[in-house]
């Protein structure tokens, strides 16, 4: 009797699995509230928060490729639980550091952790849900990052408030050795490694040559990369677009963290509606097609000064923003099975995405905050996003004729 390798159960696991996302997101988004705290109680500079706040970005910008391939190598449940027991290890450890050095050593391996956690969530999911759901699925799936966000953006003032900073990093540990307990015990095993030959016993060095050489993934992680600069460099500049508008003073701190939450938040709508609408036949050209268009008029509406003297109408084009374009992340999620090369390089692909949208988020904000020096304002921000829109949309056309294609070969 011949086994079978992967079986399908109901989407308990694949909820599991974008939970377990979400606990790797809250590593993420738990810095930004903690910084004020850590400059005053460990003596951390400006510099050093800046390297914090951007060693996430940069592990994925060096390693998204390699997680990639550890995932298919190595089995993608496998790979989800070590990187919940590394960010639950770094997180523990975090709460006892004394200074910015030790910070910074366990945010580089949070960082792995991160990368090890979602790069292979994706086809985790798909392999975890019923034949008919993977794209509705891989829509939610693109909604772990803003929701992890909005959530410990929310939550994390309110912990180290009451509690101090220490126990607010080992809650979030907490939380992630919890999932990797649930991963490992209510998701399904990966496939003996037998049972997957030839596939598994490709090397790795070919695999990463199926990957870079082939269209599909360069496309989405090109698109990746042109979303994720200016989605972070709106969200990152919204406080000082606050201030600007006159949102000064005691107010600011509560106002801040709450509006800038939600316009984080509100990104999980556009992902999760790109999956249904996948799932119902609406073609992904169209839906990224929306997504950028939606994220240049926000901008503009946003940023741009006809609108200067109306806060409220700058923070209706921010939702904006962020909620259409929400499109874009989980539209090229639920894609990324058919951009890659074949089924083995799936997570690899992924991984590359990934390491393209940290070289978006790492530019992204220097050069808006470039272009707002040169001219002595945010007024020009939406030209920056708006270029990227325009390379976005271009991008999405590409896609479009290649997913074209496929559907003509099938």
């Amino acid at each position: 009797m011949t086994a079978t390798p992967h079986p399908r159960p109901r989407n308990g696991a694949a909820w599991i699995v974008i939970l377990a996302g979400v606990s790797a997101a809250l590593h993420v988004g738990k810095l930004p509230p903690a910084l004020p705290v850590l400059q005053a109680e460990l003596g951390i500079t400006l510099v050093q928060a800046g390297f914090l706040l951007s060693l996430v970005q940069l592990a994925s910008m060096a390693l998204g490729l390699v997680a990639g391939l550890m995932a298919d190598g190595i089995g993608l449940k496998r790979c989800v639980v070590a990187g919940l027991a590394l960010l639950s290890a770094a997180g523990v450890a975090g709460g006892f550091a004394h200074d910015a050095s030790a910070l910074l050593a366990l945010r580089a391996a949070e960082g792995l952790g991160f990368l090890l956690t979602t790069v292979p969530a994706p086809s985790l999911v798909r392999r975890t849900v019923a034949p008919a759901a993977p794209t509705r699925m891989l829509g939610v799936w693109g909604s772990f990052m803003p929701f992890g966000t909005a959530a410990a953006l929310l939550t994390g003032p309110l912990v180290m408030g009451a509690l101090g900073w220490p126990v607010w990093w080992w809650l979030t540990a907490a939380f992630s050795l919890a999932m990797a307990v649930w991963v490992a015990a209510r998701v399904p095993a990966d496939p003996p490694r037998a049972a997957s030959r030839p596939a598994d016993a490709l090397p790795w060095q070919q695999r990463l040559a199926q990957t870079l050489t082939a269209r599909g993934p360069w496309l989405g992680a090109l698109t990746f990369g042109v979303y994720s600069a200016q989605w972070l460099a709106v969200i990152g500049f919204l406080p000082s677009l606050y201030r600007q508008a006159g949102w000064g003073g005691a107010q600011a701190v509560a106002v801040t963290a709450v509006l800038t939450a939600g316009v984080a938040a509100v990104n999980m709508v556009g992902n999760i509606v790109a999956g249904r609408l996948l799932a119902r036949g609406v073609r992904p050209q169209a839906l990224l097609w929306t997504g950028f268009a939606a994220m240049a008029l926000g901008a503009f509406v946003a940023f741009g000064a006809p609108v200067a003297g109306s806060a409220p109408l700058r923070y209706a084009g921010a939702l904006l923003f962020s909620c259409v374009g929400g499109l874009i992340p989980g539209t090229l999620f639920a894609l990324a099975p058919t951009l890659a090369p074949g089924e083995r390089s799936i997570s690899t692909t992924v991984g590359w995405m990934q390491q393209w949208s940290a070289v978006g988020q790492v530019s992204g904000p220097p050069l808006v905050a470039w272009v707002a020096s040169q001219v002595g304002g945010w007024q020009f921000t939406w030209v920056v996003t708006g270029a990227c829109c325009v390379v976005g949309a271009l991008l999405a056309t590409l896609i479009g004729r290649q997913q074209n294609a496929l559907r003509d070969r099938a």
